[in-house]
């Protein structure tokens, strides 16, 4: 049943954040004072449940602020396309975005809970793929040889067994998720 997906959801969420503040921990990162902001980076998600969980916290939005954010959603999905036809990546301002913080932090996806820090994840076929962080990461854990990283590997297992449980419980089996979040928002929740 789609819902008990949701509700398991932020039990994974809650793994996820320990785990990345202990590696932020180790190697001494904080976002405090950091001059870029993540919140422009370009990500797009991969699931219905995260799709409709963050749904979950827009719908408690009061109606006007929801406009307002459905309104910068499609301003940046405008945006977005004119940027990637240029063959560039969108450095665009995410439209949950709102003085520097996330309006939805409990709500945040994923990706935005896990950026930052160096991080690593084996895919089905044994291939380790690595990523070194943001850049103040990088510059932190440069000298360190006992680099810890966290390992995405079992996050990303059961967010696809969340997935495949809320795919279940539909009746018709939506098509594959490739959107970013602008595009999760202007869109509507997933159907």
């Amino acid at each position: 049943m789609p819902e008990d997906s949701l509700l398991r959801l932020p039990r994974l969420y809650a793994d996820m954040e320990n785990r990345y503040a202990d590696i932020a921990a180790h190697i001494g990162l904080t976002c405090t004072d950091c001059p870029d902001n993540c919140c422009t980076s370009y990500f797009q998600h991969h699931t219905h449940v995260e799709w409709a969980y963050l749904w979950q916290g827009l719908a408690i939005l009061p109606d006007t602020r929801l406009r307002e954010v459905r309104s910068r959603a499609a301003e940046y999905v405008e945006q977005a396309k004119r940027i990637l036809a240029e063959q560039r990546a969108p450095d665009i301002m995410c439209p949950l975005n709102e003085d520097g913080r996330c309006i939805l932090y409990a709500h945040r996806l994923m990706i935005c809970r896990l950026h930052g820090v160096p991080n690593v994840f084996t895919l089905p076929n044994g291939v380790l793929k690595e990523f070194p962080g943001c850049f103040r990461s990088q510059a932190l854990a440069a000298n360190d040889v006992a680099l810890a990283k966290l390992d995405r590997t079992d996050f990303y297992r059961r967010l696809a067994e969340l997935e495949m449980d809320y795919l279940r419980g539909m009746a018709k089996k939506p098509s594959r998720v490739r959107l970013t979040l602008a595009e999760m928002i202007h869109q509507g929740p997933p159907n």
